[in-house]
């Protein structure tokens, strides 16, 4: 463990879970509002209410968590050294990280669709991706948990 990081080791770490919490959070809501959404005419109060609370969700709430647990997660592997690269099971758990960055994407640009009035999708769709982000989470916490290769 890099001697410079060693002393601050359980703050990041406790930093990079609350950061993942707030993020995973708003992955799993998301998704929920879209299905909402979907229901609510375009153009109607009730749409308009969907808009601000999936703005505010995504930018204010889910970007800064997906920085921050970057950040510190990085943070975390680098205080490990550069051993950490040479685990398998870090390396999945970075391609579960990177895939959950890109569905984190993809909700922004669905967002985006909304806020112009422009989704495309039917409320299933949005009930499936719901789905996803927990079975990478469960992926996830497995890996860091059990380190099994």
């Amino acid at each position: 463990m890099s001697e410079l990081l060693a002393p601050q080791y359980p703050l990041l770490k406790t930093a990079h879970i609350v950061s993942v919490i707030a993020w995973m959070a708003g992955l799993l809501y998301l998704p929920r509002l879209f299905v909402y959404h979907c229901g609510a005419p375009p153009g109607s109060d009730r749409s308009a209410v969907f808009k601000t609370m999936e703005r505010r969700l995504h930018r204010a709430i889910m970007t800064p968590a997906m920085l921050a647990s970057w950040a510190f997660g990085l943070a975390l592997a680098g205080a490990a050294g550069p051993a950490i690269l040479e685990t398998g099971w870090f390396l999945a758990k970075l391609a579960l990280v990177l895939a959950l960055t890109g569905l984190h994407g993809a909700m922004g640009r669905w967002r985006r669709d909304f806020a112009a009035d422009r989704n495309r999708r039917p409320a299933r769709f949005y009930r499936i991706a719901n789905e996803v982000p927990t079975a990478l989470m469960i992926a996830v916490v497995a890996l860091a948990v059990v380190e099994p290769f």
